[in-house]
């Protein structure tokens, strides 16, 4: 056999051998990644999921009669009893008064009602309006196509004026086209700081 020959025969097995290692090479390297690195939820998020329905960042937006816009908004609802239907956490309803001023509601857990036009918020509820008043109270009833909400348990308040406390609260106006009015009934306490100034 000459030269030429063996190199044939040598390069048969070589070649084969080279393309054999390249394709080992990059199936290797392949599963190398790891793939929970690709997957966009964590284990628990998806355990959860999985538990039962939910939805995830719903929203109501409507405006009144007056031309109020209402902006309700949750991070997730999920189906509860038949005595409370739904449960949503960190609930939030941005209100934008036609006549000027905003008003801000939020809580860590409440209630999502669109279908009934309320929403209903629990636990801590903070209100926060333009004029620098904070409220807090443990319940907030809320409408959805009007500017009427009710807390009907104990009121505390710091604004320009001083604090106060009230043993319920109506947010309400006398008509569509009224300016919107809080009212703090039972038991009002007002502790009048002349140091801060008046708005």
């Amino acid at each position: 056999m000459d030269r030429h020959s063996r190199i044939v025969a040598l390069l048969k097995v070589l070649l084969p051998l080279a393309a054999l290692t390249l394709l080992s090479t990059v199936f290797l390297i392949s599963r190398s990644d790891t793939p929970e690195a690709t997957i966009p939820f964590a284990r628990q998020e998806i355990e959860e999921r999985m538990r039962g329905q939910q939805i995830t960042a719903p929203f109501f937006a409507g405006t009144t009669a007056a031309g109020d816009e209402i902006l309700v908004t949750a991070d997730r609802v999920t189906p509860g009893r038949q005595d409370n239907p739904t449960n949503a956490t960190k609930l939030e309803a941005i209100l934008k008064l036609s006549q000027g001023g905003r008003m801000t509601m939020t809580s860590e857990t409440g209630n999502f009602l669109p279908d009934q036009g309320e929403a209903h918020f629990t636990g801590m509820v903070t209100i926060t309006t333009a004029g620098g008043l904070v409220v807090e109270t443990e319940e907030l009833r809320t409408q959805l196509h009007e500017i009427n909400a009710t807390a009907p348990k104990d009121i505390r308040a710091n604004g320009p004026f001083g604090t106060l406390s009230a043993g319920a609260m109506q947010i309400d106006s006398l008509s569509p086209q009224d300016t919107v009015y809080i009212v703090f009934k039972n038991g009002v306490k007002l502790v009048y700081d002349p140091s801060k100034p008046e708005r």
